[in-house]
């Protein structure tokens, strides 16, 4: 017979367990990010243009912002957090949150100069593509 004070400590361990799944529920992910996040790129320097891969899955075309000057490049914009859909029904508990969510903002200096006017960018698998034609070809 197992003496009280391990029911009580079983008991109270499960007590514990429940309340540490409750701290850990999804709507802390709805919170909203605490500082701006900068996005992973890839830049390539080609013969005409340079060309820019910023890794934007789960962000809106119309939540993109970019500006393009000669020597510079901005973007910014804003990610919602990411969670499950109504569909596949609410997450019981926070697992993992490495994915970055609320505003971001990233500043590349360029090697050479750009023309503004001819900028191209296009999204494709989650990844904004953007093509910046030199002024000069190498």
């Amino acid at each position: 017979m197992e003496d009280i004070s391990s029911v009580y400590l079983r008991h109270l361990q499960g007590r514990l367990t429940d309340i540490a799944c409750q701290l850990t529920r999804v709507r802390y992910a709805a919170a909203p990010a605490l500082e701006v996040w900068h996005p992973a790129i890839n830049a390539y320097r080609c013969r005409e243009h340079i060309l820019i891969c910023v890794d934007l899955a789960g962000v809106k075309r119309a939540e993109i912002q970019l500006r393009v000057e000669p020597r510079q490049v901005w973007l910014r914009g804003e990610r919602p957090p990411l969670e499950p859909r109504e569909v596949e029904g609410p997450a019981l508990q926070v697992l993992a949150l490495e994915i970055d969510h609320g505003v971001f903002e990233r500043e590349i200096v360029l090697p050479a100069e750009v023309d503004p006017e001819r900028v191209a960018a296009e999204q494709r698998e989650g990844l904004l593509w953007i093509r910046l034609p030199l002024t000069e070809k190498i």
